[in-house]
C-alpha cells in the first residue's frame, strides 16, 4: 500500500520547550489512522505541523509523496480537515453552507451541486437541507460540519474529536459516516479521547506522549503490550479499608481502583487470580454483589502507557 504521510524526526520547539522530539509516523492508503495523546502530549502541534500551519524547526514531512509546505496548495486541495469546534455559518442553511465550503475548492456549480448533495446524503441531513444552523441539535451540528470538510472529496481527511457532546444516536451516525467514506476510498487520521471509537473505526494505533511516540499498532497488538493480563471488577455495599488492603497484597496485583461500592483490581499475567480472589472474598466474609472478569481494554493500555495523572 503507499503511503499518504510519511513523518520523519518530526521535532516543534516553543522557546525551551521540546513539543515534538524527532517524531516519526507514516499512514498507509485507505487507513482509519488513529492518533491519541493525554492533553499536551503534542498531538495537537503534530497535527498543525503535518497540514503546514506551523513551521517545523527540524524533520521531513511528506503527503501523498510530495514535500509539504505551507503554500504547498496541489496537496491541500486533497485534504479535508474537521476540527473539534464547529465552524459554519449561522445565516446560512445546511446546503449553502457545505457549498461554500465545497466551492473553496470546486469552481463548477453542477459538480459542486452533485458533490454536495453526496455530503448531505452520507451525514443523513436530507430532511435538514434548508434549515439554518441555530436551529440544529448538536449532534446535526456535527454532521454539518463533517460534511462541510468531506463535500469537496478529499483523499485524506482529519477528524479531531468529531463527536465530542451529542447524544448515542448522532454519535453512531457519525461513527457509520467515518467508515462510509473510508469505504468510500479516503485515509482518515482520527484523534478521541474515546476509546470505545478507536476500537470500532481504526485499523492502526499511535499513543503519543512528551512529544514522542509511545506505542503503535493495531488495538490488538496494543493490548498485547500491556502488563496486565486481566482486571476483575468486584462490587459490594460497602467494605472496610482493611479487607481493601488485604486484597491489595494478593499474589500478581498490579494495582486496585478504589471507587464507591465498586474496586477493580488489575492483574499481572498469571493463571487462578479469580479463584484466589474468591477465596479471599470467603476467608474475610467480603460480601460482594457482584463479581466481574474483563481482559484489558484499549483505555486501560492507554492509561499504563501514558499515566494515571490528572492533565491540564
Amino acid at each position: 500500500m503507499n503511503k499518504v504521510i510519511e513523518v520523519e524526526n518530526l521535532t516543534k520547539r516553543y522557546g525551551n520547550l521540546t513539543a515534538l522530539n524527532k517524531f516519526s509516523f507514516s499512514v498507509k492508503e485507505g487507513e482509519i489512522f488513529g492518533l491519541l495523546g493525554p492533553n499536551g502530549s503534542g498531538k495537537t502541534t503534530a497535527i498543525n505541523s503535518i497540514l503546514g500551519l506551523l513551521k517545523i524547526n527540524e524533520g521531513k514531512i511528506q503527503i501523498f509523496g510530495k514535500q509539504m509546505q505551507p503554500d504547498a496548495y496541489d496537496i491541500k486541495k486533497d485534504i479535508g480537515v474537521i476540527l473539534q469546534n464547529v465552524a459554519v455559518f449561522d445565516s446560512l442553511t445546511v446546503y449553502e453552507n457545505i457549498d461554500y465550503f465545497c466551492g473553496l475548492y470546486v469552481a463548477n456549480k453542477e459538480t459542486r451541486k452533485k458533490l454536495v448533495n453526496e455530503a448531505i446524503k452520507v451525514v443523513g441531513l436530507e430532511k435538514y437541507k434548508t434549515f439554518t444552523p441555530p436551529k440544529l441539535s448538536g449532534g446535526l451540528l456535527r454532521r454539518l460540519n463533517i460534511a462541510c470538510g468531506i463535500a469537496h472529496k478529499p483523499k485524506l481527511l482529519f477528524l479531531d474529536e468529531p463527536t465530542v457532546a451529542v447524544d448515542p444516536q448522532s454519535r453512531n451516525n457519525i461513527l457509520e459516516s467515518i467508515k462510509k467514506l473510508n469505504q468510500q476510498g479516503t485515509t482518515i487520521i482520527y484523534t478521541t479521547h474515546y476509546m470505545e471509537e478507536v476500537e470500532f473505526l481504526c485499523d492502526r494505533v499511535l499513543i503519543i506522549d512528551h512529544g514522542k511516540s509511545v506505542a503503535e499498532g493495531t488495538v490488538e497488538q496494543l493490548k498485547k503490550q500491556a502488563t496486565i493480563d486481566e482486571k476483575i471488577e468486584v462490587e459490594f455495599d460497602e467494605i472496610a479499608e482493611n479487607k481493601i488492603a488485604k486484597i491489595k497484597k494478593l499474589p500478581n496485583v498490579k494495582d486496585v481502583l478504589v471507587e464507591p461500592q465498586k474496586i477493580t483490581i488489575y492483574f499481572a499475567k498469571e493463571n487462578q487470580n479469580m479463584t484466589k480472589l474468591l477465596e479471599l472474598l470467603k476467608k474475610e466474609d467480603i460480601k460482594a454483589n457482584a463479581v466481574n472478569l474483563q481482559k484489558p481494554t484499549l483505555n486501560d493500555v492507554f492509561l499504563e502507557i501514558t499515566g494515571r495523572e490528572l492533565r491540564d
